[in-house]
């Protein structure tokens, strides 16, 4: 382990340093960069770099849209590198669209993504797709590396759930390999699965373990891996997230089973504490590990106010858990912090809102609920803001987001929302507002902090 100190992203991402640097691209992408767009105007908010901005599918491409219209662009002129990240289009372009989106993030540090179809079988037949294609997101954060917190959206006026949670809940999802990379196969036949792993050096012999003997036919198998690398820089952003929201941190994993494997998160973490101790206990925070099933438990017992690192799997489905223990998925921010400190991808927590997006085809009037995918926006807005020294551009950020809370504490949301305060068999529609009636809601909100 390293013995130099590790700096603080809450204090990289403060760094003047980092203003400006990204180059703005040319030919490198403009097979897949479906326009640039300049939303420019002398009494907008004037940011000097570009922000990559990732349109997506279904009802949330529609809202996107909308959010773009009514919420963001007539405050903020900012220069976006647009790429189509919609099923049918990473189908045309054979994902590559994806590859040149993340790699364009890379370059400017900011991407503002919307919610995308991660197509099954069922999918691949309703777009004609030529083959089942990965998820995006997966895609972007295996280019970028780094860390999904996903952090509730808090509303006083939405019942909760887990009534004792009064404070955030922070997960720290580990999206890199697991599950997600792993090689699985059925086999119909007897026969014995072995693990092997060949040493690069030469003249070492290949480890070979013995996995399982089939002694009828038919069967199912699985192998998975991850990485110190990717570990420990998992861990260096937890503990510096974790820092900067105020929250004590928790490690969760099943190492009692996979001593090996989840053992090696366990002291990883532990090592790369030992760089954090102090600043921890300076603030009166603490680390600790807990086995998954505990933490589970201790999590709905609590009062909240802790980030929570998981593993691939285990942030996968406790972020949805939280989410919905705090009300909702559709208050629930997602941002991807990568190991550089300065670059940051957000977007919303929840899907693309299929049922809606049906029903709109029709002609019908949805009430979606917009926020998480503006919080998408504001956050994102908000790092380029930071990278940049733009303190305007912060404070955009942070009342736009106060509006759509405020608007929903007093008691203008959309039929998600009302069907939780309301009941779903009482809710009336009086009790709630359309997509756009909603957004001018907002909109009134933020008009009157002026």
């Amino acid at each position: 382990m390293s013995s130099q100190p590790v700096v603080n992203v809450c204090e990289k991402l403060g760094r003047l340093l980092l203003r400006s640097r990204s180059t703005i691209h040319g030919n490198k992408h403009a097979a897949f960069i479906s326009g640039r767009k300049n939303y420019s105007s002398s009494r907008r908010i004037q940011l000097s770099q570009p922000v990559v901005e990732m349109d997506g599918d279904e009802m949330t491409r529609i809202i996107w849209a909308k959010i773009k219209e009514r919420i963001i662009f007539p405050y903020v002129s900012v220069d976006t590198q647009y790429f189509d990240l919609s099923v049918t289009n990473r189908d045309v372009t054979k994902d590559q669209v994806v590859v040149h989106a993340a790699e364009a993030i890379r370059d400017c540090h900011v991407g503002i993504k919307c919610a995308t179809i991660t197509p099954d079988d069922d999918r691949v037949v309703e777009f004609g797709l030529s083959k089942q294609w990965p998820s995006p997101n997966g895609t972007i954060r295996n280019i970028l590396g780094g860390t999904v917190f996903r952090e509730p959206i808090i509303c006083q006026s939405i019942p909760r759930l887990v009534p004792g949670w009064d404070n955030p809940i922070v997960i720290g999802r580990h999206a890199h390999g697991d599950l997600y990379r792993a090689t699985d196969f059925v086999t119909m036949k007897t026969g014995v699965l072995e693990l092997v792993f060949t040493p690069d050096g030469e003249g070492e012999e290949p480890v070979r373990m013995p996995v399982y003997k089939f002694k009828t036919p038919g069967g199912i198998g699985a192998a998975m891996y991850n990485t110190d690398e990717s570990i420990i820089g998992f861990a260096h952003a937890c503990f510096q997230y974790a820092l900067m929201k105020g929250y004590p941190l928790y490690l969760s994993t099943k190492n009692v089973n996979l001593k090996n494997y989840d053992g090696r998160f366990k002291h990883l973490f532990k090592e790369t504490y030992k760089q954090y101790q102090d600043e921890f206990q300076k603030r009166g925070l603490w680390y600790e590990h807990r086995l998954i099933d505990d933490m589970v438990a201790q999590c709905l017992k609590s009062t909240g106010g802790f980030v929570w690192a998981c593993k691939n799997y285990d942030g996968d489905v406790q972020s949805d858990m939280v989410a919905q223990g705090f009300g909702s998925l559709g208050l629930m921010s997602s941002v991807l912090v990568c190991p550089d400190g300065k670059t940051m991808v957000t977007e919303a927590a929840h899907g693309t809102v299929t049922r809606h997006y049906r029903e709109h085809l029709k002609g019908n009037s949805t009430s979606t609920n917009p926020i998480a995918s503006i919080f998408a926006w504001t956050r994102g807005l908000n790092h380029r803001g930071l990278l940049d020294g733009n303190k305007e551009v912060q404070e955009f950020s942070r009342r736009m987001e106060k509006a759509c809370i405020d608007c929903v504490n007093k008691g203008n949301m959309t039929k998600d929302l009302a069907c939780l305060v309301h009941g779903r068999q009482s809710v009336k529609r009086e009790h709630y507002l359309d997509t756009l009636d909603f957004l001018d809601a907002i909109i009134a909100e933020f008009s009157q902090q002026e």
